[in-house]
C-alpha cells in the first residue's frame, strides 16, 4: 500500500522539518511548500495529496485567503484542509471551519491531537 501524502504548508522551514519528521515517523509521505502560492500551483497539478496541514498565518497568502482558493480547484474540493494555527484564542477554531477548513488544530502542535485529526480524515 503506498503511503498517504499530507502536504505541509508552512512559511517557517522548522515548523516544516518537525511535522514531516513526525508524519514520516508514522509512515506518511510529507511533500511541503513554504508558501500557499506554490501549494496551490501544486494544487492545480495531478499531485497526489490526500491531507493538506495549512498554516493560517503565512505572509504571501494566508489560510484564510488560500482554503477558498483551493475549494476552487475542482479536482481538490473534497481535500481534507487542517488548519495549523499559533492563534488560539476563544473564536479562532470557528474562524477556521468558517474559511472552509475541515478541522484545526494550534501550535505548538500537540502530536496526539495531530493524529486523532488526522485519523479522522484519511
Amino acid at each position: 500500500m503506498e503511503a498517504k501524502k499530507i502536504l505541509i504548508v508552512d512559511d517557517d522551514s522548522r515548523n516544516i522539518f518537525a511535522l514531516s519528521a513526525v508524519l514520516r515517523s508514522r509512515g506518511f509521505d510529507c511533500p511541503s511548500c513554504a508558501s500557499a502560492s506554490d501549494a496551490i500551483a501544486l494544487l492545480k497539478t495531478d499531485a497526489p495529496v490526500d491531507l493538506l496541514l495549512l498554516d493560517m498565518m503565512m505572509p504571501d497568502l494566508d489560510g484564510y485567503e488560500a482554503i477558498p482558493l483551493i475549494r476552487a480547484i475542482a479536482h481538490r474540493s473534497g481535500l481534507p484542509i487542517i488548519a495549523v494555527t499559533a492563534q488560539a484564542m476563544l473564536g479562532d477554531r470557528e474562524k477556521c471551519l468558517n474559511a472552509g477548513a475541515d478541522d484545526y488544530i494550534s501550535k505548538p502542535v500537540d502530536v496526539d491531537k495531530l493524529f486523532d485529526v488526522i485519523s479522522r480524515r484519511v
